[in-house]
């Protein structure tokens, strides 16, 4: 059989989620069709050779290993290192600038700045939302008012600013390559994991595909995160094209049953491809 890298941090804790549980699930399965090695991302070099394709999943947020998450990538670049997802992405799996350019490119996508002095050009609000540049999971995130926001001192380019949306919900989208999978949403937004399955309409899938389309990644799994304002509208919150949460676990059995059997035959046409490749 076919060999795969899978790479987690079994040991990562989040808040709400259990990335544990979900990988040894995925893993369980994915061993009926490959011989499947599981690490640390920081173990893998010694490993990455002697497989057929490395599966970058629940690593955690990889700001807390920079150095070794960009050697990583040298690697896979430089060898020629078969992975999934594809190290292709212009979303999370380069920080969170997309976010600028987005708002920049007038895509449906909460407005944000990384300069005070471009705080004029964002929504007025009573409160806005910062938090790193090069953040994930919330560390950081803060709620301040436009004086709090002012009296803080932090360098152009470091912090993201947002006007804090007064949204109903949030919602999330699954995609692998460019099948919508399936969508979950949090009817409490107090509660960002607490998801159920969410009827998403031909305008929700249209919203969500256009960032799909926009990241251009041959091979991967990818989250589109939003939420839905007031007046109705989706605006984008972020987009996960590196390592998402897939809330497996919280799925009917049906829909997960579809799901890990298109990741399957993924991960078969990406061994076979390496295959012919030579790779």
């Amino acid at each position: 059989m076919k060999k795969l890298l899978y790479l987690t941090d079994l040991s990562y804790q989040a808040k709400g989620r259990n990335y544990c549980e979900e990988d040894i699930y995925i893993t369980s399965r994915l061993k009926e069709d490959f011989d499947v090695a599981l690490c640390h991302p920081q173990c893998a070099e010694s490993f990455e050779k002697d497989t057929d394709l490395v599966v970058f999943r629940n690593t955690g947020g990889v700001s807390g290993f920079t150095t070794l998450y960009n050697a990583f990538v040298k690697r896979v670049k430089s060898n020629g290192i078969s992975t999934l997802n594809t190290f292709t992405g212009k979303a999370d799996m380069q920080g969170k600038q997309y976010l600028l350019d987005l708002t920049k490119q007038h895509y449906p996508v909460i407005p944000t700045v990384d300069s005070l002095r471009q705080l004029n050009t964002l929504p007025k609000a009573s409160r806005y939302v910062i938090k790193p540049k090069d953040g994930a999971d919330s560390i950081g995130l803060e709620f301040l008012t436009e004086q709090e926001l002012e009296s803080r001192q932090f360098a152009d380019g470091t912090m993201l600013i947002q006007p804090a949306i007064d949204f109903v919900y949030e919602v999330s989208f699954y995609f692998i390559n460019d099948k919508l999978e399936y969508a979950l949403y949090a009817p409490d937004k107090s509660q960002r994991w607490n998801l159920k399955p969410y009827s998403y309409s031909k305008d929700d899938i249209a919203f969500a595909k256009q960032f799909i389309d926009w990241n251009t990644i041959e091979n991967g799994i990818q989250r589109v995160d939003a939420c839905r304002t007031k007046s109705g509208q989706l605006l984008l919150v972020e987009l996960e094209d590196l390592n998402p949460y897939l809330s497996l676990l919280e799925l009917d059995e049906e829909t997960r049953e579809r799901f890990m059997q298109d990741f399957v035959q993924l991960l078969r046409q990406m061994t076979e491809n390496t295959e012919k490749t030579g790779k």
